[in-house]
């Protein structure tokens, strides 16, 4: 059924001409980068390609090559032959309010999806968006510019963590293989994700792990940030997903709960797991979802009550976590 799907969504786009491609509201490296590889695609198929995100690119993509292609913004109601949403497990989560009258193409690589669209292409096996893209363009004969590969590439390392997420595959690192042949540069994006840093978030690092945490099991620890740490820092966006990785690195936790103030009283708590720790169960439990190790939930309440509460409440939920764990689970916007 999925390569029916690729073959039908291959074949709209040969027959259009105006290409929209939007992605999740608070979009990924996944959403971005496979964005920009498909308009390059398109363009090398004499197509014309908008990108539209409702959302802004967050640090450090927003430093990306060719980023100034990604329009922030609302798709108008007319003027394209179709539009293609990405990871979008409905048209809600893309925060595109007038794409009623067009065609829609569907391509996401989440269990969580409504087929909502035309053509609906989910595949729960893919790692990336990235992935299914990547095959895409074989099927579609594009020459796999050192450009295009180098996007793609970026977004599967993105999306498995460097390739330490449970969606790391066998597939994942084949496909990666064949970027790097087509020119993708490794140095390149390492740098751009990895080593990208300021000193202000270097500063921030020390104010979020400062506030480390773990129960008296070792298994369970917890990590907050602020937001007058980020107002004293001047800092309005921030990707903290390395901090959430050094607190994961202790020996014997199983989970990390970043507690991130949204505003007094109200907190988005990251989840991030190892082993047969389930994050996605125990973020269900709270309103929440998410990847068997990275998921995420809200929370409202008193900071010193939730930070006793919520970790406690956690350390039951893995023990009632089920055994058989599953191994893609659903999609939410990212924390």
């Amino acid at each position: 059924m999925k390569n029916d799907s690729m073959s039908l969504i291959c074949q709209k786009i040969l027959d259009s001409q105006r290409i929209a491609v939007t992605s999740h509201l608070r979009p990924d490296g996944d959403s971005i980068c496979t964005s920009l590889s498909l308009a390059f695609m398109g363009e090398l198929l004499g197509k014309e390609i908008k990108i539209i995100n409702k959302d802004k690119t967050p640090f450090p993509l927003n430093n990306i090559p060719d980023i100034e292609k990604i329009q922030i913004g609302q798709i108008p109601g007319q003027g394209f032959d179709l539009v293609i949403l990405l990871e979008c497990a409905n048209i809600s989560r893309s925060g595109q309010e007038s794409l009623d009258s067009y065609f829609k193409i569907n391509i996401d690589h989440h269990h969580s999806n409504d087929y909502y669209a035309d053509i609906n292409w989910v595949d729960p096996e893919a790692s990336a968006v990235a992935e299914m893209a990547y095959t895409m363009g074989e099927k579609l004969n594009i020459p796999f510019t050192p450009q295009i590969a180098n996007h793609l590439y970026c977004a599967i390392v993105s999306d498995t963590g460097s390739f330490q997420f449970s969606n790391t595959s066998s597939r994942s690192f084949e496909v990666c293989h064949k970027l790097l042949d087509h020119g993708a540069s490794s140095i390149q994006i390492a740098e751009l994700l990895f080593n990208n840093n300021s000193p202000e978030k270097i500063k921030l690092l020390g104010h979020v792990l400062s506030t480390l945490q773990m129960n008296q099991k070792g298994n369970i620890t917890t990590i907050t940030m602020f937001k007058e740490n980020l107002d004293t820092l001047q800092l309005k966006e921030v990707d903290t997903e390395d901090i959430t990785t050094l607190a994961r690195s202790i020996k014997g936790v199983q989970m990390v709960l970043f507690f991130k103030e949204v505003e007094k009283n109200t907190f988005r708590i990251s989840l991030r797991s190892k082993g047969k720790a389930n994050a996605a169960f125990v973020a269900e439990n709270f309103g929440g979802g998410g990847h068997l190790h990275a998921a995420g939930f809200t929370v409202t309440g008193e900071y010193q009550k939730l930070l006793k509460e919520i970790p406690e409440t956690v350390a039951q939920l893995l023990k009632k976590q089920p055994k058989t764990i599953p191994d893609k689970q659903k999609d939410i916007t990212p924390y």
